[in-house]
């Protein structure tokens, strides 16, 4: 009965991982599917960013869906910085052993647009792509 009562949390906690599981491969599969029509896209627990031609979307992804997508094209984007573990910066920092924590875009009219990031190479290699694309 002891034994029972010690494996009992065991038995909850992997049920609870193999529900997590099941709900984050649902979010991939409609990333998946929304993504098909960008050029440049990219996954992350946090938000689902796309590229297409001069269109940059970004928003949250869902099971069903990704919610709260946001467009802008890059005409309309003045600068963009990368901020890492408190810090700002204008170009990708020499030493990369930093918490990516956004990228942070500045449009000509609206207030500052902040793409979170969790992976440091992905988040450098966008920030690398829009700084080109910006660049005159």
């Amino acid at each position: 009965m002891e034994r029972g009562l010690l494996w009992l949390p065991l038995l909850l906690i992997f049920f609870w991982l193999a529900w997590a599981g099941k709900q984050e491969y649902e979010k991939v599969q409609a990333y998946q599917i929304w993504s098909q029509d960008f050029e440049r896209h990219k996954y992350d627990i946090y938000a689902i960013l796309g590229q297409q031609g001069d269109r940059l979307t970004w928003g949250t992804p869902t099971r069903k869906a990704p919610i709260n997508l946001n467009t802008i094209s890059f005409a309309e984007i003045h600068k963009i910085q990368l901020h890492l573990d408190q810090n700002v910066y204008t170009e990708i920092p020499q030493n990369l052993t930093f918490k990516p924590k956004r990228i942070s875009i500045q449009l000509n009219s609206n207030p500052n647009l902040n793409i979170p990031f969790t992976d440091l190479e992905i988040a450098c290699n966008w920030f690398k792509y829009l700084g080109d694309r910006l660049a005159p």
